[in-house]
């Protein structure tokens, strides 16, 4: 294919201005005609791996700029680990599967899912979720992101579901994967189980009471008649109280108040008093937690017992130090009342409504049912307060509803088989920023097991079978290889398809009754277990990646989610991380540090940027904040990049408009022939490169976004650039001295295009098109640049930058001096210097201060200055009108014009009549 064309309508003259939205669809086209992906990842084949495994994001709306943080950061990482020598795939992944999606069509397409076949339905949910990929697909790529598009993964293609229920079964085999009865996070509004990594905490109002249980058998301890004080926000489950718990060290007190006897913890007394109102109490006894298990109090409204318990989980930071225990909806409540042999009692539907199991209750919804049930314990005599918190409650992420704990049949995996495993697995993984560490290390340490059954219709279906006839539970290596084998040529669909009997190897009889009729299970897999599964699913199974990754990038929230999820399915079936290294980025704000959110007004969409800014203005931004942290973009943010960018740019328009004339094949100068001043701008150089370098492979973005900033604007264009104007403009085409001003041009001009190339891709590849006797098509299929060739002489650094520092101070006269109207132009200027002995030392050492300065006469006098000297550090400084006449060719003014030509000074003559005379006699 002949890609001539397109390369040169995109190549003009260089512009001043980069037109970026409209000019960065063009050289993405062009990308896409010469598949640049995979020319670099041809040019690369047989170097060392670096794998970036891309988490993946969920499908189901437009991209916001937290994602666009996150891909850039990517890109980033993937762009110059390639031109740093690696072989560096990037597959972009997809997840598919779950509620908000499953919410969505029943939103958008206002239908029951009860009253839809469930084949119907996910294939609605499938549809849905592919035409997010396709659109987040073309934002990613809007955002110049560079990656296997074109072959994703995505976690409902059969492939993919098949890896995972592999991992599913490798996980059963090792007896990790287990059905148990036990409180949850439940969500009413979702009608499923939930897992710890889909709760959000967020404020919520609740009421807060205060109630009396009466003992009715004080074993010897407490009296009957007296009362056993709790406090809780959730009256609802005050129907499923068992018991109460108390802790076994904590001192207890029974006082006397309203003549009525309570108990309390001895250090919550006063509190106690205070909330309820007790004016005066006295203290009857006082004994330790232990001695008073076993005593048996009345429920305040059902005809049965609450057991008094010991407890490590009673703490005395709130209410009574006496914890009201309902076994069915809290985790510490039932592992407390399994040691005790209690019944788990959890009166709750899957809506969230009161069952028959709550005399009184039934068929209200259990918010509802706070009001009610506190007016029965009012009514009953036993409600001490009743007052309202605001705290933090968990919701569900998806509908942003409350939850609450249930206690259901769920099926789990294993966490306290493989914890120790997994801790030492996280010593072994390097932390960018380094408490990452720490933070996974404290969730691993104190998670419960992971709730992986949600009852969706739309997702990976749990593998499991029951035999009919005696319940057994069937899950070995023939049903799931049999149906890893079905699921691969037909997706998970085929499970709610076929009866189990056509899931199932033929022949397959239970192994405890030898039955052969079998039902499936209806539950699916977490969406956590899905996206968990990418390592094998993957990395393990595409041939350009490999396990474990080298990197996983993610938000910090995926402390809880992938990075954890990940870690837990791969330990389980390979003992070994995922991962070699977890970095994490903050969260995006608005330029005032708020949330953003569409009530606030506040929210920045990426796409709006790149219609108005471009893309690499966004891809700045990225490469200028410290990630590791939360970070803040606005409009006044993004011009402030914008203006940086101008910078960048029109330092690389003059380094590419300086090349007329130059052959890098015949013209260049070797470092030994330059004068000082160019060596000194090729060492800055050198300095540059290494040091961005090491900030890119320390994924330290910010650090290359100041280094090169500043770079462009100080060591260029404010020194080095504006000095050899003189020589690139003045000098005959091909005199010794411009082509060695242009050499470093080329050098630095190379140097610099490849080291913006993975921040400023679009840019760097248009400026690679103007750059004479260039090899590689795009930029993208060269070398991060290597100048180990060159020495840095640390003495002529010393000295070259000691100058500057007095350069600064000369520059600062000179803008007084312009501002008084004293001359127009620096040319115009005359300097007179009065130094200290180590500046005049110094400054001895240079030759042609004038053009160093850029003026037209420079003095250094060794008298002390007169009064109306500036005085500055080191120096102070004189300036004046310069004397003598303009030259029209280099504007210079002195004494001289008109010596040899009436209006050019005798350099500038003597250059006309050398090498331009033809001209002029043309």
């Amino acid at each position: 294919m002949d890609y001539t064309n397109t390369l040169n309508l995109l190549k003009t003259e260089f512009p001043m201005r980069g037109n970026l939205p409209n000019k960065e669809p063009e050289i993405q086209k062009w990308w896409d005609e010469i598949d640049i992906y995979h020319m670099v990842q041809e040019k690369q084949k047989g170097k060392p791996k670096f794998i970036l495994h891309d988490g993946p994001p969920y499908a189901n709306g437009d991209i916001h700029i937290g994602h666009a943080l996150n891909k850039v950061l990517k890109d980033f990482i993937v762009r110059f680990k390639t031109m740093q020598g690696y072989d560096a795939p990037y597959v972009p992944g997809w997840d598919t599967h779950g509620l908000p999606i499953e919410h969505a069509i029943i939103k958008t397409q206002k239908i029951n899912r009860h009253e839809i076949g469930p084949i119907e339905f996910r294939n609605m949910c499938r549809d849905y979720a592919l035409s997010y990929v396709e659109k987040q697909k073309s934002q990613f790529k809007r955002l110049g992101v560079r990656g296997d598009f074109d072959n994703p993964y995505i976690t409902l293609k059969p492939e993919y579901e098949a890896r995972q229920l592999r991992v599913f079964g490798e996980m059963a085999k090792k007896g990790l994967i287990y059905k148990g009865l036990k409180p949850v996070y439940w969500s009413p509004s979702s009608e499923s189980a939930l897992a710890e990594a889909e709760i959000e905490y967020k404020e919520k109002k609740s009421a807060s009471i205060y109630v009396a249980f009466e003992v009715v058998d004080g074993k010897g301890k407490l009296p009957e008649g007296s009362n056993i004080v709790i406090w809780t926000t959730t009256p609802w489950t005050i129907p499923a109280n068992l018991g109460i718990s108390l802790h076994p060290e904590y001192q207890y007190v029974l006082f006397n108040a309203n003549n009525q006897q309570y108990l309390v913890a001895k250090e919550l007394l006063d509190h106690v008093k205070a909330e309820v109102g007790f004016e005066e109490v006295e203290i009857l006894q006082e004994f330790k937690g232990e001695e008073l298990e076993g005593i048996l109090a009345k429920h305040p409204f059902y005809d049965r017992t609450s057991l008094v318990m010991l407890g490590e989980h009673v703490t005395l930071d709130a209410g009574t130090g006496c914890v009201h225990t309902a076994p069915g909806h809290g985790e510490d409540d039932f592992y407390v009342g399994q040691k005790y042999g209690l019944d788990v009692l959890s009166p709750i539907d899957d809506q969230g409504k009161f069952t028959k199991e709550a005399p009184g209750f039934e068929g209200m919804f259990y918010e509802d049912a706070n009001k009610e049930v506190t007016k029965k314990l009012d009514e009953a005599g036993k409600l001490l307060k009743l007052g309202f918190i605001k705290h933090q409650y968990p919701h569900d992420w998806r509908s942003k509803q409350p939850v609450i704990f249930r206690a259901t049949e769920q099926w789990f995996a294993s966490i306290d088989k493989i914890r120790q495993q997994m801790l030492d697995e996280i010593k072994n993984v390097k932390w960018v920023p380094h408490w990452g560490e720490q933070r996974l290390h404290n969730m691993i340490a104190d998670r419960g097991d992971w709730c992986i059954s949600r009852q969706r219709i739309w997702g990976v279906p749990i593998p499991i079978f029951y035999c009919q006839d005696c319940g057994e539970t069937i899950l070995n290596d023939d049903t799931i290889n049999h149906l890893i084998k079905l699921v691969e040529k037909e997706g998970t669909n085929v499970w709610f398809a076929r009866e189990a009997s056509e899931l199932m190897p033929e022949g397959t009889t239970c192994p405890s009754c030898g039955g052969t009729h079998f039902r499936k299970e209806t539950d699916i897999m977490d969406v956590w277990f899905d996206s968990g599964s990418s390592h094998e699913g993957v990395l393990d199974q595409r041939e350009e990646l490999r396990r474990p990754a080298d990197l996983y990038l993610e938000g910090s929230d995926q402390y809880r989610g992938w990075f954890n999820s990940s870690l837990s399915t791969s330990v389980a079936v390979t003992g070994k991380a995922p991962y070699k290294a977890v970095l994490s980025h903050g969260f995006t704000l608005d330029g005032e540090g708020r949330k953003m959110s569409k009530s606030l007004g506040n929210v920045i969409v990426p796409q709006k940027i790149m219609d108005q800014l471009g893309a690499d203005i966004l891809r700045l931004w990225v490469a200028s904040v410290d990630y590791q942290a939360d970070v803040r973009i606005s409009d006044n943010i993004l011009k402030q990049i914008s203006e940086v960018y101008r910078k960048i740019r029109n330092t690389l328009r003059f380094l590419v408009g300086n090349l007329e004339g130059f052959d890098p094949k015949k013209d260049p100068v070797p470092l030994e022939k330059m004068n000082e001043l160019d060596k000194f701008a090729m060492m800055k150089t050198k300095q540059l490169i290494e040091k961005a370098i090491k900030a890119y492979d320390e994924y330290e973005f910010h650090t290359v976004y100041q280094s090169i900033h500043n770079f462009c604007t100080v060591d260029m264009s404010a020194f080095y650039l504006d000095i050899i104007k003189d020589r690139l403009y003045i000098e005959p085409m091909h005199s010794p001295s411009r082509k060695a001003a242009q050499t470093v041009l080329y050098e630095v001009l190379l140097a610099l295009v490849k080291l913006i190339a993975p921040i400023l891709p679009h840019t760097a590849d248009e400026v690679w098109k103007y750059i004479p006797s260039i090899e590689e098509i795009s930029v993208q299929l060269t070398e991060m640049p290597n100048w180990s060739h060159i020495e840095v002489d640390q003495k002529l650094m010393v000295k070259w930058n000691q100058f500057l520092n007095v350069r600064d101070e000369v520059l600062k006269a000179l803008e007084v001096a312009r501002k008084d109207k004293v001359i127009g132009h620096s040319l115009q200027a005359a300097v007179n210097i009065y130094p200290s002995k180590e500046v005049a030392e110094l400054l001895s050492q240079f030759d042609e201060l004038d053009k160093l300065f850029i003026v037209s006469q420079v003095y250094v006098h060794e008298h002390v200055a007169p009064a109306e000297a500036m005085q500055l550090e080191g120096i102070s400084v004189l300036v004046q009108p310069a004397e003598g006449e303009k030259c029209q060719r280099c504007w210079v003014v002195s004494p001289e014009v008109g010596k040899k030509h009436e209006e050019l000074c005798p350099s500038c003559a003597d250059i006309v009549e050398k090498h331009y005379s033809h001209l002029v006699a043309e």
